[in-house]
């Protein structure tokens, strides 16, 4: 047997195993069932016995079959905003490379900056900061803004996926993913989610989160974290490109090769230009990231920026779209057939009835609600799954209202690192092929708890500073 069997026997034994066993009081059968399949995939997804698309699908289809999911429902996934967006990330990756501007771009990086590996990491955790505030979707944000420069940046280092990956490219995919997870945390406007936790907490508290007392209660974690996050994934993913001596020299080089700007560079520059303002300004046009996304990528092939079989070519994003699809599939089946829910309302239960004061219940029930991400595929959908029910329990056990709110509101985007289905960036910066799901996972780990033990120590200080408890 060899270790690909091994691993699909294990995978089918774990979810057979909770499929079987008995079903607890006020859960129902198929919601049961539906979990035995999403853990059985999630270990399908470490172990992979094969491609993670492959096993997305599978589970996917084994639903239907098992009569847990309606077709129509089983393909809902496919058809979610959020795939189409990370599909069209790919797309807007694809014309930065092949019109040259994401090398003109990183090239310029460089000459400005590039003295050292720890350099260009700052340089993208900078320009995350300064574009968070004003860009309300993270995986635009990251996939459509930020992905296609940092990949340009690790081309134009000859660091290329698979054999080169680690030359600077792994480095440099990992910072900017985590980042963009840092900065969600720091503004409402940051994430897509973010409002949803204000006008919850406004409904189940009573409480109001302005945009200020948000901002000011995570700009000094949020800041330190953000900091970190270079310094965290060169110990974590050292590249073998750590020092770049001569990088100002090599950018003009190549910059002086390049020329000026191709036809194709300017029409994608006013395109690039064009989506961020329309990102920037989503809550005045009422127009979603992925209109604009689509309507970036429609422009890009009409002026032949990329062509109809570089979009049939762009398999990342096709693949992407496979398990990300299938995993939101599942990962929404699971919340609406209600265990999220009972989970969520057992852990409150057992904490309050410890009796251990307002501090530590709270805390218990902030790193449930903070790891328990591993079974979501999407941040609005935890939000809309337990933000309300835990910041009501949190309260009830004595926990200050206003800050509650906020915290938990930060706290639904703090493991946004975890996984490689996190968030909607994730798949983008998976799919360019720098980092393997193992390496993924264990950085997501390391992150996301420097991240939580920062926000819990150095935050809840800067809180009490601020009068927020």
């Amino acid at each position: 047997m060899n270790k690909k069997q091994r691993n699909a026997l294990i995978t089918i034994a774990i979810g057979a195993a909770i499929w079987f066993a008995p079903v607890p009081a006020g859960v129902t059968v198929v919601a049961w069932h539906l979990a035995a399949v999403f853990i059985a995939t999630v270990v399908g997804f470490i172990l992979q016995p094969l491609p993670i698309g492959a096993v997305a699908f599978i589970a996917i289809t084994f639903s239907t079959l098992s009569g847990l999911l309606k077709v129509s429902d089983a393909l809902s996934g496919y058809g979610n905003s959020t795939i189409w967006l990370i599909v069209c990330a790919f797309l807007y990756s694809r014309g930065f490379i092949k019109s040259g501007l994401g090398k003109r771009i990183a090239f310029g990086i460089i000459k400005a900056i590039g003295k050292s590996a720890l350099s260009l990491g700052y340089a993208i955790a900078f320009s995350e900061l300064i574009i968070s505030p004003a860009t309300p979707s993270a995986t635009a944000r990251g996939g459509g803004i930020m992905y296609p420069i940092v990949r340009s940046l690790a081309g134009a280092l000859g660091s290329e996926p698979n054999e080169t990956a680690k030359k600077i490219g792994t480095y440099l995919m990992q910072v900017g993913y985590h980042c963009d997870a840092v900065t969600c945390t720091m503004f409402v406007t940051s994430m897509a989610g973010n409002p949803l936790c204000v006008a919850l907490a406004a409904k189940t508290l009573g409480v109001e989160i302005t945009w200020m007392g948000w901002a000011s209660a995570a700009i000094v974690p949020g800041l330190l974290s953000l900091l970190l996050v270079p310094l965290v994934m060169l110990k974590l993913t050292k590249p073998e490109l750590v020092s770049i001596p001569d990088a100002k020299q090599l950018a003009q080089k190549e910059l002086d090769a390049m020329g000026p700007m191709s036809r194709s560079e300017k029409y994608l520059t006013v395109v690039f230009l064009g989506s961020l303002f329309f990102w920037a300004t989503s809550g005045l046009t009422h127009i979603g990231a992925t209109p604009v996304a689509m309507a970036a990528v429609c422009i890009m092939i009409i002026f032949d920026v990329i062509n109809w079989k570089d979009v049939l070519s762009e398999k990342g994003a096709w693949d992407a779209m496979f398990w990300m699809g299938s995993l939101m599939t599942l990962a929404s089946a699971l919340a609406k057939s209600g265990i999220i829910k009972w989970m969520a309302n057992s852990a409150g239960s057992a904490i309050s009835s410890l009796g251990l004061g307002w501090v530590a219940s709270a805390l218990i029930l902030l790193l449930f609600y903070t790891y328990i991400h591993y079974c979501f595929a999407s941040v609005t959908a935890r939000i809309s799954a337990l933000y309300a029910a835990f910041i009501a329990v949190s309260v009830a056990v004595g926990a200050p209202p206003l800050m509650t709110a906020i915290i938990f509101g930060i706290f639904a985007d703090v493991p946004i690192s975890l996984t490689h289905y996190g968030n909607g960036c994730a798949p983008i910066y998976y799919g360019a092929g720098y980092v393997s799901q193992s390496e993924w996972w264990k950085n997501g780990f390391v992150m996301t708890t420097i991240t939580t033990v920062i926000y819990l120590t150095i935050g809840a200080a800067w809180w009490k500073v601020i009068g927020l408890w």
